[in-house]
């Protein structure tokens, strides 16, 4: 199903509270945040977590993922009591605590217990306020969760870098890139970076451009976007026994628009395959509105691991590429 996704805003009930007022809070004695990439702690009673609340923190917190080819949730929650979140359990990098109280609140807070942290407080006067308040404003919640996890996949990539100045050369782009990347091909109007996987499979990196009429508005967007992401595939990816590397046929990509280094883009989600051969994987593609160089710059991340999950392998595609610097 084609959808095209602008920014929300958030509801007026929703609170962002950053610590920054004119006295600036001293974190320096925080604790160091734990936890894997899109992991989420439920901070929520038992009572309410196996009730209809707990159901509408299920039915959005862990939706299936838009754009893989088998069903994986956008987070990997995990439920625990509200007397329980002490000392060690305080210090996850994400957190969702939800109870009854006396106002209907939402907040976000930033560093509460360790650094870096985003807790979600959501606080109901009654079971049906507080799915009321999740359903406002679920939407705004999950992109703060997912913009912090984008940040702290991209510090665990500062660690150990690619160093490709090739690329900015020619494309007038640098990415950061984990050293574990390496240059699969390099041509004048076409860059491809793939990492080997332990198990079998990769996940690449695929950076070229083309002219801004080759994308057009409205209904055709989806359709151009398709058309070429399967050029350049056909014609650049080298596929054995002459198949060729396209846009999956039976489902249309998701279709987003959003912002990569302050630039429109247009973000395509969906299923790459190799035609008429049991090869096939997830795909997120940005066409970055590159005006003053009169271009859509195309960033694409696809993997190919047949044995494994592969929501977190797209995630850090997806953080690699949002790290793009343009000239």
């Amino acid at each position: 199903m084609q959808r095209l996704i602008y920014p929300l805003l958030f509801v007026s009930i929703l609170i962002f509270s950053c610590n920054n007022s004119s006295e600036k809070r001293d974190t320096s004695f925080l604790k160091e945040s734990v936890g894997a990439i899109n992991g989420l702690q439920i901070v929520i009673s038992n009572q309410l977590w196996n009730d209809s609340v707990g159901e509408k923190i299920r039915q959005h917190f862990a939706a299936p993922a838009d754009g893989l080819p088998q069903q994986e949730p956008i987070f990997s929650i995990n439920q625990m009591q509200p007397e329980n979140f002490t000392d060690f359990a305080r210090t996850y990098r994400t957190f969702l605590y939800v109870d009854l109280g006396e106002k209907d609140t939402v907040k976000l807070k930033k560093n509460s217990y360790a650094k870096p942290q985003i807790g979600a407080y959501i606080t109901g006067t009654s079971e049906e306020k507080i799915i009321d308040l999740i359903e406002a404003n679920y939407q705004n919640i999950i992109e703060v969760f997912k913009a912090s996890e984008i940040k702290e996949r991209q510090r665990r990539t500062n660690i150990s870098l690619l160093k490709l100045d090739s690329l900015q050369e020619r494309f007038g782009v640098s990415l950061k890139i984990p050293s574990a990347y390496r240059v699969a091909s390099a041509c004048d109007d076409f860059y491809w970076l793939r990492k080997d996987l332990k198990s079998n499979g990769s996940t690449n990196i695929l950076i070229y451009e083309v002219p801004m009429n080759v994308i057009g508005r409205d209904s055709t967007i989806i359709g151009d976007i398709v058309m070429m992401r399967d050029t350049i595939g056909s014609g650049y990816l080298p596929v054995e026994d002459d198949g060729l590397f396209v846009t999956e046929e039976a489902y249309a990509p998701y279709l987003f628009t959003t912002q990569v280094d302050g630039k429109f883009a247009y973000e395509t989600k969906g299923t790459w395959e190799v035609k008429d051969a049991f090869m096939a994987g997830p795909f997120v593609n940005y066409a970055i509105k590159d005006e003053a160089n009169n271009r859509y710059l195309i960033m694409e991340g696809f993997t190919y691991a047949p044995s494994m999950e592969k929501r977190d392998l797209q995630f850090e595609l997806e953080s690699i590429i949002k790290s793009a610097k343009i000239q």
